[in-house]
């Protein structure tokens, strides 16, 4: 089911993961190639989250407003039935991620403003991802507790 720019994708980030796992161990001479493997790699990510967006998607574009290996929440003008299931195309911009995944849909929650807070469980995913929304949830976790360390600094 996943187009050929998501297969792609995740076929990088897999082989990305592997290879600088691989690097980490060499010297530290090494450190130069390995931060000019990570320009390279960070540029090919970009050019391929700019192709994956401009794919045509079919469906209804939502926005997250909290993701983890076990599912994600989304924001919606509308309630979801619990046990709705459907296709996923998710687009993390900041930590250059894209992934196609079945999800359902385990709880909605009406906020204040008449938006509802629609919890959503993977239950199919390819193990690859899960590791993937793993590493990109402790990024924007150590992200945003720097961000509230240097705010509170005089």
């Amino acid at each position: 089911m996943q187009s050929v720019g998501l297969k792609l994708m995740s076929e990088v980030k897999s082989l990305e993961a592997g290879c600088m796992l691989q690097l980490r161990h060499l010297d530290n001479e090494t450190k130069v190639v390995v931060d000019y493997l990570k320009l390279q790699s960070r540029k090919i990510d970009l050019v391929l989250q700019h192709v994956l967006e401009t794919e045509t998607q079919e469906g209804q574009g939502y926005q997250g407003s909290q993701f983890g290996g076990s599912g994600l929440r989304i924001l919606s003008d509308k309630p979801m039935a619990c046990g709705d299931r459907f296709k996923l195309n998710l687009y993390i911009r900041e930590e250059l991620i894209a992934i196609l995944a079945m999800v359902e849909v385990t709880q909605t929650k009406e906020n204040q403003d008449n938006s509802y807070s629609i919890d959503l469980s993977f239950i199919q995913i390819l193990d690859s991802d899960v590791e993937q929304l793993v590493k990109a949830s402790l990024n924007v976790q150590q992200k945003q507790l720097r961000a509230r360390k240097q705010q509170s600094q005089p």
